[in-house]
């Protein structure tokens, strides 16, 4: 195997650009996600490329799916050289919104997808990198999380999921605490805050006219939306042995979004 070994969650969207990224860069890639179907159908499309690429079916907001997802991972190919963690939710659906609107259940299902399962990776695939031998660079892995720009830069007359951007930034807040820690043992941990991506789970606000045009002004480096692909060759920057000396960043991909009125 020549290539690092890059575990991704999430099979669609951000996630799935990623892995197609990683692959054409030479990586092999470890999907993790709860759909088979998504799952099966990226790893085939990266096999197809000739690419190395397997998966695991897990929720990575349960422990034993991921312990059992990342035993995988290390029994086949050895070593984890990077973590993407992406897989995450929107909230409305579970009752997310304003925080004199949302209620208790859809807080603890939007902060148990987005914060512990991002906790619940990091704690498997960290134990993992401490105990592999250091390349040749003296480093040991790269961790990225997935925030959101709404977990920094709030736009409350069209985003008003509160229990959404707490766990965004719960996830800033990990990130910044684990590369502090972990730096000395030659582990680098960034996220990543991407503006309005044209995904799955953006659904609502890519087919809103008035959001639509509103992301014209927000945006104005993409004209709007942005692509999973756009975000993807960001976080392989951090992913990859690129940015060996870079660590407890937040990143921005957001189109100017945070620089905007």
């Amino acid at each position: 195997m020549a290539g690092p070994v890059v575990l991704i969650t999430g099979a669609s969207g951000i996630a799935a650009a990623t892995a197609r990224v990683a692959a054409k860069a030479g990586a092999s890639v470890f999907v993790v996600s709860r759909s088979s179907e998504k799952t099966g159908e990226l790893c085939a499309e990266l096999t197809r490329s000739g690419a190395t690429a397997e998966a695991a079916v897990a929720d990575v907001s349960r422990e034993a799916d991921v312990e059992s997802a990342v035993s995988q991972c290390w029994q086949r190919f050895g070593r984890i050289n990077a973590l993407f963690n992406v897989a995450g939710i929107s909230g409305s659906r579970w009752g997310d919104g304003p925080v004199h609107e949302c209620t208790p259940a859809g807080w603890d299902t939007v902060m148990t997808v987005n914060a512990r399962g991002t906790f619940l990776m990091c704690r498997q695939v960290i134990a993992r990198m401490l105990s592999q031998k250091a390349e040749a660079d003296g480093t040991r892995g790269a961790v990225l999380n997935m925030s959101s720009i709404l977990g920094i830069r709030p736009m409350p007359e069209y985003f008003r999921t509160h229990a959404y951007a707490a766990s965004r930034g719960a996830v800033i807040s990990l990130s910044l605490a684990m590369a502090g820690t972990y730096a000395p043992h030659g582990i680098r941990v960034n996220a990543i805050a991407p503006g309005l991506t044209d995904t799955k789970m953006a659904g609502r606000a890519t087919e809103d006219p008035t959001i639509l045009e509103a992301m014209k002004r927000k945006q104005p480096l993409t004209g709007g939306i942005l692509s999973p692909e756009e975000v993807a060759e960001a976080a392989w920057f951090f992913l990859s042995p690129a940015s060996r000396a870079v660590t407890g960043q937040i990143l921005h991909v957001d189109g100017g979004w945070s620089v905007t009125g």
